[in-house]
């Protein structure tokens, strides 16, 4: 929208006229010596506002008004306020680490009762953590044999939870290199001022890939000051189909809870267990009461000052006027 900083300005728009009407014309120079013939064809200029017409045309008179108009114009400081942006306020640097393992792909959650994988569920819960952490810098790290930095920190927070969205089992490869994730992490965290900053580790399975331990990983993490909040994903039972009927299995038996448990400690963060979708839920709602976003929200408005495009014309206005009384156009 349209804004002018020093609106009262406008106030000084009749100034020319009351000037021109209160005060005489300048009197014109005569020379002594000089004879006019043909007198009383001038004689009706004597009166002033004859005179004054003959003096100034109304062409000049006109460029003259522009001229006056943009330069009050320019005066009062006219700004384009922009869209209104969230501006961070909490100062936190988040980063979420999925597993994208082939283990994602087992259907032993359910949504609107019907089974789905667990990738899924995670991609959707975890999308809408990003969007609601305003005023938060949010990354995303995408790992199974390798660990891939999808999304670098930022305040863009949309872009994140739609990189997200869009993760697909297979990406990183099929294993699981838990101890990459944090590592890279680490890595793209610790150059970063020591504000709060936290890693949040999605994964279904043991580490199985990588060069790095996950504890060794963990370590890096809590000398740089990161928390670890590991969330182990999967039911604890789930029905399937076999050559002799129907059978219950454990499709969770390859989570190592342990080793989880023990980087969160490790790192003075959490380890959590989410068996169903209504608990993976209830986690992340726990990360917003463990990792607040800031209340007040802070807004700015970027401003584009609209002056130059206004007072640039006025000038050139006024410099053809000068030339013109100089040269004596009329």
């Amino acid at each position: 929208m349209l804004h002018f900083e020093w609106p009262w300005v406008f106030l000084l728009l009749p100034l020319p006229w009351l000037v021109r009407r209160v005060l005489s014309p300048a009197p014109q120079p005569v020379e002594a010596a000089l004879v006019i013939p043909f007198w009383e064809e001038f004689i009706d200029l004597s009166h002033p506002s004859r005179a004054i017409h003959a003096v100034t045309p109304r062409w000049r008179m006109l460029l003259a008004a522009c001229a006056w108009l943009l330069l009050i114009l320019a005066t009062a400081r006219p700004v384009w306020l922009g869209e209104p942006l969230e501006i961070p306020a909490s100062g936190r640097d988040l980063l979420l680490a999925v597993d994208l393992s082939g283990s994602m792909q087992t259907r032993d959650f359910r949504e609107n009762d019907q089974p789905v994988d667990r990738l899924t569920v995670a991609k959707r819960v975890g999308a809408e953590f990003i969007r609601r952490r305003i005023g938060d810098r949010v990354g995303l790290i995408l790992f199974g044999l390798n660990a891939y930095l999808q999304a670098p920190l930022t305040l863009d927070r949309e872009t994140a939870a739609r990189l997200l969205e869009e993760a697909e089992i297979g990406m990183a490869g099929n294993q699981t290199a838990i101890g990459e994730a944090v590592g890279l992490a680490v890595k793209k965290i610790r150059a970063l001022p020591r504000n709060s900053r936290a890693l949040i580790l999605v994964t279904d399975g043991a580490n199985t890939a990588g060069v790095v331990t996950p504890l060794k990983a963990a370590q890096l993490a809590a000398d740089e000051g990161i928390k670890i909040y590991a969330i182990g994903i999967g039911a604890d039972e789930m029905t399937v189909r076999t050559l002799f009927g129907t059978q219950k299995v454990n499709p969770s038996t390859d989570l190592d809870e342990k080793t989880l448990t023990d980087m969160a400690e490790l790192t003075h963060g959490r380890y959590f267990r989410a068996k169903e979708t209504g608990r993976l839920e209830e986690i992340y709602r726990l990360l917003d009461e463990l990792e607040p976003v800031s209340r007040e929200q802070q807004i700015l408005r970027p401003v584009r000052a609209l002056y130059p495009w206004l007072l640039a014309p006025a000038l050139l206005l006024a410099g053809v006027l000068s030339l013109t009384a100089r040269r004596g156009w009329r």
